[in-house]
């Protein structure tokens, strides 16, 4: 005779610790980078203006434009001064987007535009905002960066917090070495000059607060001229 036998339920799939961490873990984005050229055109158009009439303004070369708009080229800081001064708009203007403005700007970390400069990387933190009177930036330096032999002069105040690497300010005649974790505030009328002056890239929080709205530190920080 034969025995009767019962099914017995299939367990539940148990995972893994390392299959829930991996499943739990949030997936990297990519952060987005700037379309300085698509920015270039809108802002142009904005003031109709031909790349021609920016060009005489700028003193910029009028195939330098076409190849930036047409984002052929990647233009360093120092020329997205010239070419901000000639549309008289902050050099911020190209980090900016279509998206409405607000009174609060909150940016997750994967979402946060980036521009590369000569010697680094800058990356808006204040991105949606309507009123720039702060201008927050986590600040990426190439290993033996500076801002070059000309001591930095303008309004208001500058914060700075080291988040990896080390950093040489140099304040009137005081050097101030930061280190992570390190920060240093002070009145940027007094000249000051900046240096990462190791081998290994350098990070840092660098809050700008100018006190004349028509002061424009950030390319006087990184508009130095290219090797």
């Amino acid at each position: 005779m034969p025995r009767s036998t019962t099914a017995v339920p299939d367990k539940p799939h148990r995972r893994t610790r390392r299959q829930m961490r991996s499943a739990d873990k949030p997936q990297a984005q990519a952060v987005p980078e700037v379309n300085v050229g698509q920015r270039l055109r809108e802002l142009r158009l904005e003031r109709n203006l031909s790349i021609r009439a920016l060009a005489e303004r700028s003193g910029l070369n009028v195939n330098t434009f076409s190849l930036i708009e047409n984002s052929r080229t990647s233009p360093s800081v120092s020329t997205l001064q010239q070419i901000a001064a000639a549309l008289e708009v902050p050099i911020t203007a190209f980090f900016e987007t279509s998206a409405p403005k607000s009174s609060i700007a909150h940016i997750a970390a994967h979402n946060r535009p980036r521009m590369a400069f000569a010697h680094g990387v800058l990356e808006d933190l204040g991105t949606g905002l309507t009123s720039r009177a702060v201008e927050p930036f986590v600040v990426t330096l190439e290993p033996h960066a500076s801002s070059g032999d000309t001591p930095i002069v303008h309004t208001g105040f500058e914060f700075v917090f080291c988040l990896r690497g080390r950093l040489t300010y140099r304040v009137e005649d005081q050097s101030y070495v930061l280190e992570p974790g390190d920060s240093l505030l002070f009145e940027s009328h007094l000249p000051h000059q900046w240096q990462n002056d190791q081998a290994q890239p350098a990070q840092a929080i660098l809050v700008l607060y100018p006190t004349d709205s028509r002061d424009r530190p950030t390319e006087r920080h990184f508009a130095a001229k290219e090797p």
